[in-house]
């Protein structure tokens, strides 16, 4: 049975993956490099690779569909590189929530401090996407600038406007 907290942790996910701050990527080229690990630490780090593919494949979404062009692409890798540093962000803070947890259930005082915990990283991880964010947007053309609005729109309105 998949309790209240897994669902509301799920959907902070998603919602943070969507909109440029997610859980974090580890360098592809640091799991390709590594060593083989025996199958516990396999399973354990699954996961986080999970992960790191998704931010990636947002990343590429997301470039694809702005179509960016050469000329564009320096001020894509810093947004490129602000999901990733949100998504580490992110993963960090989700994995010393879970090494805090205790058997008992937290209390009112602890949900409300993780709570304001969250929101602050949400807060400082929606700041840095932003400042990633605008000098590319300005450089975008018309159209590409439209598909920006929509993407972003859909993300807003698939996030806060359910029922």
């Amino acid at each position: 049975m998949i309790t209240r907290n897994k669902l509301t942790i799920g959907a902070v996910l998603a919602g943070l993956a969507l909109s440029g701050s997610g859980l974090t990527a580890v360098a592809l080229a640091q799991n390709a490099t590594a060593p083989a690990a025996p199958a516990q630490q396999t399973q354990q780090a699954e996961p986080h690779r999970h992960h790191a593919d998704h931010i990636e494949g947002r990343i590429a979404f997301l470039h694809t569909e702005l179509k960016i062009t050469p000329e564009q692409q320096a001020q894509w890798d810093r947004v490129a590189a602000a999901m990733r540093a949100n998504d580490q962000d992110m993963h960090k803070a989700f994995e010393t929530m879970r090494a805090n947890r205790g058997t008992t259930p937290p209390n009112a005082v602890q949900r409300l401090e993780f709570r304001a915990e969250f929101n602050t990283l949400r807060t400082q991880s929606d700041q840095r996407f932003l400042e990633a964010f605008k000098p590319l947007y300005a450089s975008l053309s018309d159209s590409q600038k439209q598909s920006a609005d929509e993407l972003f729109a859909q993300h807003h309105d698939h996030h806060f406007h359910r029922g």
